[in-house]
C-alpha cells in the first residue's frame, strides 16, 4: 500500500481569507483609503496612550515638588 502524497500548501490565515475578501468587493482606491483610514486610528490611539501617560509623570512630578 502507498502512502498519500503530503501537500505542502499552507492554511491561509483569518487575515489572509479578509483581504481576499476585500480584494474582491472593494476597488484599489477603496483599500487604500481604508487601510490609510486605520493607520490614522492607530496614530491616533497611541498619541492618546503617550498623552496619559505624559499628564501621569507631569502629576507625580508636581506632587512630589510639594513634598517638604
Amino acid at each position: 500500500m502507498q502512502a498519500a502524497p503530503v501537500r505542502a500548501t499552507a492554511i491561509p490565515s483569518f487575515t489572509d481569507a479578509l483581504r481576499a475578501v476585500e480584494s474582491l468587493l472593494m476597488s484599489s482606491g477603496q483599500r487604500t483609503a481604508r487601510r490609510n483610514a486605520w493607520t490614522s486610528v492607530m496614530e491616533d490611539r497611541r498619541r492618546a496612550k503617550d498623552r496619559v501617560e505624559t499628564q501621569r509623570v507631569l502629576d507625580e512630578a508636581a506632587v512630589a515638588s510639594r513634598l517638604p
